[in-house]
């Protein structure tokens, strides 16, 4: 196989986008890729996208984003995997290049969730129907019985959840790119609305609209194209129940974890060796359970080593630096290609005053549903 780089990227503002229609953000984001691959033709397209049916009403989203930049022609498809759908579309881009189909494949993310009054309903597809919608469960109840669990095993303070949020949008202040660029404090978190106990408003990630786009090409002749290619080292991708009453253990997410170990054995490298992580915080809870699944912290300890400090700058590593998707926004289908832009900019030094010192080796870790299924990329400075 040849191994695969990142030539370049693009995203939108993530927000609240009532001017641009789907389209218009999916194109401004590709085009913004190509221009900085300086490229001007794709030999594919994928388009990671949760529900454009339900948000947009608009399916057969690769023939309408290729026509729509001036690629028809391109071999395309849109992919989905719940919130997990960008990432699950890079890694399918990966296998496409690194197996000498295509040279040059564009990868991109796209939701436009403030199309519809009902997004919960929207967002609940990716859930057990049966077992869980049909009864009244959303996603904020699911992670409030995790975090339950998680605070009563091992004795998580309500404070240090707290941490979680406040970590990030501080990270994402710096973020020209975020939904929510400004600090909150600890007051704010615990005096926000009550969601699902223990988790408040500000626990959890917004609605938003946005894309993000990637161009990758065979790592052989991406310096043609960029002076600082950025490798994709390792991939590792794994699914779980998607009934959190399926799962073993509600204070872990399996699916996490053996996507890790994927990812780490085909990198050859460790837990320790990775300076920074863009994590899926759709919940503070999530970045704590993830946390110790990708094997930066032991089991019970990630929050209390994040309310410490541990996890930003100067800590043992920086966790979600673009501000994560609490901060930055969570347009569902673009959240796994926008972590992936955000380690290739800190890899080549061009994250601002959000820059990691000495940044070499990255992971992006995208998850969908409640676990159901989880992708892990493991980036490099070359």
């Amino acid at each position: 196989m040849r191994e695969v780089a990142i030539i370049g990227v693009g995203q939108t503002k993530f927000g609240e986008l009532w001017d641009q229609n789907l389209r218009d953000i999916f194109a401004e984001a590709a085009l913004k890729a190509m221009e900085d691959a300086k490229i001007d033709k794709i030999d594919s397209i994928y388009v990671g996208a949760m529900s454009g049916g339900l948000y947009n009403h608009q399916e057969h989203l690769a023939s309408l984003m290729a026509d729509y930049i001036g690629q028809s022609g391109a071999a395309g498809a849109r992919v989905e995997a719940a919130c997990s759908s960008g990432g699950q579309a890079a890694r399918i881009g990966y296998m496409e290049v690194a197996s000498g189909l295509s040279d040059f494949v564009l990868v991109g993310g796209v939701e436009k969730m403030w199309d519809t009054d009902d997004s919960t309903f929207v967002l609940a597809t990716a859930a057990d129907q049966e077992y869980e919608a049909y009864n009244g469960v959303t996603f904020p109840g699911l992670y409030a019985m995790m975090a339950q669990v998680y605070m009563q095993r091992y004795g998580l303070t309500r404070e240090e959840l707290a941490a979680v949020p406040i970590k990030n949008h501080k990270h994402g202040k710096n973020n020209p790119y975020a939904q929510y660029p400004f600090e909150i404090d600890l007051k704010a978190v615990l005096n926000s609305a009550p969601v699902a106990d223990p988790l408040r408003l500000l626990d959890c990630s917004p609605i938003t609209d946005g894309a993000a786009a990637i161009i990758l090409a065979p790592l052989e002749i991406a310096r043609k194209f960029t002076d600082k290619p950025v490798k994709i080292r390792g991939i590792g991708a794994a699914t779980g129940p998607i009934a959190l009453h399926d799962h073993k253990d509600l204070a872990k997410i399996d699916s996490v974890r053996i996507s890790a170990e994927k990812a780490y054995k085909f990198a050859n490298v460790s837990p320790s060796d990775i300076d920074f992580a863009e994590v899926h915080d759709c919940f503070s809870i999530a970045e704590i359970i993830v946390a110790e699944e990708l094997g930066f912290f032991d089991y019970g300890t990630a929050g209390k080593a994040i309310a410490e400090g541990q996890a930003t700058y100067g800590g043992k590593l920086v966790i979600n630096p673009s501000g994560g998707l609490k901060s930055k926004g969570h347009p569902v289908g673009a959240t796994g290609v926008a972590q992936l832009i955000e380690a290739t900019l800190q890899l080549q030094g061009r994250a601002g005053k959000r820059q990691i010192e000495n940044a070499r080796l990255g992971l992006t870790q995208n998850m969908g549903g409640s676990g159901g299924s989880s992708v892990v990329h493991i980036l490099e400075a070359i």
